[in-house]
């Protein structure tokens, strides 16, 4: 009767049963209910200079605490943080050291010495003899990459348990150069590398230079590359080299993963134990 009387511009079916409950319940008006009303635009420029300024504040604050503080939706929040300020919360980066300005300039200055070094003369790093040293377990279990096995659709993905390092360990130092292994030697069971060890371990590592490689022994060009070890910056261990005239490159503070040795001898070699 409605639709025949009004036309199209009417209530919906479902809204005439609608109202039709609510005035069979004694409802009188036919105004709207009362509501809380819309949040605070993010659009307005003090709502988004407030919340790019919490975060600098604290760092640390969540997308919540930062909402209920301005007065605004979650999702709107989040919007303004990740769209129009084109920020993200990420977690904090693992470094094994937070250097100080001086050291970083450190490794600016031995990086462009190095560079120096390498654009000066071709043959530089043929005379550079790089040393460390790495601990080897008696058993190491297998990578991920090694354990991948070929299966067909049907078959069951492959298991394995899982395994731990041993307890039996040995600690190998490794001296080489463009041409193979110089020196190695095994460290002996209970002993610490310290200064006086490494000496050692220095004194007979030249000989082997004398004897494997002649030319640079005779000439004397050879380069001595270690990392920043107590035991190689100790003062027993600069007055050895002083006095047996070794020439020693310079090496970034708090820099271990520079080392040669942890990029070409020691993964192929524990790959193999592996």
């Amino acid at each position: 009767m409605i639709q025949q009387a009004f036309g199209d511009q009417i209530l919906s079916r479902a809204q005439v049963f609608q109202w039709h409950a609510r005035f069979k319940t004694g409802r009188r008006s036919i105004d709207d209910d009362e509501h809380t009303g819309r949040l605070r635009s993010c659009t307005i420029p003090e709502v988004v200079v407030r919340i790019q300024e919490l975060p600098h504040h604290d760092q640390r604050r969540t997308i919540h605490d930062i909402a209920e503080e301005v007065g605004v939706g979650y999702g709107t929040c989040q919007r303004v943080l990740t769209e129009e300020l084109a920020m993200h919360h990420v977690a904090a980066k693992f470094v094994p050291r937070i250097l100080t300005a001086d050291q970083k300039q450190q490794r600016v200055n031995v990086c462009t010495e190095l560079r120096q070094f390498a654009s000066d003369g071709e043959i530089f790093l043929s005379r550079v003899i790089s040393g460390d040293e790495s601990w080897i377990y008696g058993y190491d279990p297998e990578t991920k990459q090694q354990s991948s096995q070929w299966k067909i659709p049907t078959s069951s993905r492959p298991k394995k348990a899982r395994q731990a390092k041993s307890n039996v360990n040995n600690m190998i130092i490794t001296f080489f150069d463009v041409k193979g292994i110089v020196h190695k030697i095994f460290v002996p069971t209970g002993q610490y590398v310290n200064s006086g060890f490494y000496c050692d371990v220095l004194r007979r590592m030249r000989k082997n230079v004398r004897r494997r490689r002649p030319k640079l022994w005779r000439e004397q060009t050879w380069l001595l590359h270690h990392d920043n070890a107590t035991s190689h910056t100790s003062v027993f261990t600069h007055q050895f080299m002083a006095k047996n005239k070794m020439a020693v490159i310079p090496h970034s503070p708090y820099s271990p993963d520079l080392a040669p040795c942890d990029f070409l001898p020691f993964p192929k070699m524990k790959l193999k134990l592996k």
